[in-house]
């Protein structure tokens, strides 16, 4: 029997891999992507690379550049929170162990699918144009495709926390409130505040690919320069976001480090005969 299945299993294995190798292939060749179109584009790249040099460093626009990467922050800080304040309780509702009404998880799930399906740039446009230009339409667009990504990470966490200590106290009478409360709540609080600031970085990145279509922000600042042809000025912005965003990694690793939630790889254990004393 064995004998019979071994070709057989070979014999799908090889049509897989040459099915997925044709679809790559298809989606290569539709998309025109290899050196011809690298070559054909070659000298409108050399055009913008030879026009970054030097950067512009004149003392009036690293001052803009400075005002821009503030509001870029203070972008992602307010979206971040509008986003805790619509996806905790929706993670919340949405987590098996919590236990929620059927009708009110299954209302939360589709919420959250709905409001991270939107991608940030789309819901951008639709609040440039229902609030008009600048930072208020960034915040609003991050936090609510945030929103639904801070539900699904949050009530995945909560989901994974050790089940024996729920159900402990559960067998002493308490509520499904007290559960998540005092059982389910301390046990991810940590995991959830890492999930949270890595969002923060996202939510940085995002602020920046908004301001393209006019939401604010240092991205609105690179868009005009790369309209106008001001490549010097582009390169002074493009430096600018490469330090914002180291800057914003390393404070993330910090406060995630301080909240107990990076991994840490545990001490190898030695075998007991080399442990032993001779």
């Amino acid at each position: 029997m064995m004998t019979g299945h071994a070709p057989r299993r070979r014999t799908l294995r090889w049509t897989l891999a040459i099915g997925a190798a044709a679809v790559v292939g298809w989606a290569i060749t539709g998309t025109g992507v290899g050196p011809a179109s690298l070559l054909a584009g070659r000298e409108g790249a050399t055009e913008i690379v030879s026009g970054l040099f030097p950067p512009d460093l004149e003392a009036d626009l690293l001052g803009r550049v400075a005002v821009a990467a503030l509001e870029t922050v203070q972008i992602s800080i307010a979206a971040m929170v509008l986003s805790v304040v619509i996806g905790a309780p929706l993670a919340l509702l949405m987590a098996a162990n919590v236990e929620a009404p059927r009708w009110i998880s299954s209302a939360s799930r589709g919420i959250a699918t709905m409001l991270r399906s939107v991608h940030e740039l789309l819901w951008a446009l639709l609040f440039v144009a229902a609030v008009g230009l600048g930072p208020a339409a960034g915040v609003y667009a991050i936090a609510l495709h945030s929103a639904g990504v801070v539900a699904k990470l949050c009530s995945e966490q909560l989901e994974a926390v050790d089940r024996a200590p729920v159900e402990t106290m559960k067998l002493t009478g308490g509520s499904r409130l007290t559960c998540t409360l005092l059982a389910i709540l301390p046990q991810a609080r940590a995991n959830i505040a890492s999930q949270l600031l890595y969002q923060w970085e996202c939510a940085i990145r995002s602020s920046i690919v908004i301001g393209f279509v006019g939401a604010g922000g240092i991205g609105q600042a690179l868009a005009i320069a790369l309209r106008l042809f001001r490549y010097q000025e582009l390169a002074t912005l493009i430096v600018a976001v490469a330090a914002l965003v180291v800057c914003v990694d390393r404070l993330s690793k910090v406060l995630r480090g301080g909240l107990g939630a990076t991994t840490r790889w545990p001490a190898p254990v030695r075998p007991s005969y080399e442990r032993s004393t001779p």
